[in-house]
């Protein structure tokens, strides 16, 4: 049990990550959420739902970055009450700021979970990041 606490905290890699909160009253379900990251700029999220998360759909990411350069940027999802494990996807390069990937919620053990998303923000000199929270639906079977 000691050895997977310490693998999955040393995986999850956010030590070294200034964090910055997310505006206030956004909803992942509708649409995008932004944040300022201090003076490195701002960034927007967009999980592509469309008017809800369900557990095991697949999310189309988008992550927009404005005033930061970035070498990559990662969307980790985190149950906010429960330890449901680390599940980080890194996104691609799409064009000036834009980064996209596809990832999911893994199945979720009540008919609706609290979830965060942090986006990580890696730059030469430094990680800036912030956080999302959210609600996902058991997927109906």
């Amino acid at each position: 049990m000691a050895l997977w606490y310490l693998t999955s905290y040393s995986l999850r890699g956010s030590d070294d990550v200034r964090w910055f909160p997310e505006e206030a009253g956004c909803e992942l379900s509708v649409g995008a959420c932004r944040a300022t990251l201090g003076d490195a700029g701002s960034l927007m999220l967009d999980l592509g739902a469309d008017g809800g998360i369900r557990a095991l759909e697949i999310l189309s990411m988008t992550v927009v970055l404005e005033g930061v350069e970035a070498e990559s940027v990662v969307v980790d999802f985190i149950g906010r009450d429960m330890d449901m494990g680390l599940h980080r996807y890194p996104l691609t390069r799409q064009g000036d700021g834009i980064f996209h990937g596809q990832g999911q919620i893994p199945i979720c053990t009540e008919t609706v979970m609290p979830w965060r998303a942090r986006v990580i923000v890696t730059s030469d000199d430094r990680r800036v990041g912030t956080g999302f929270n959210f609600e996902v639906e058991r997927s109906r079977l």
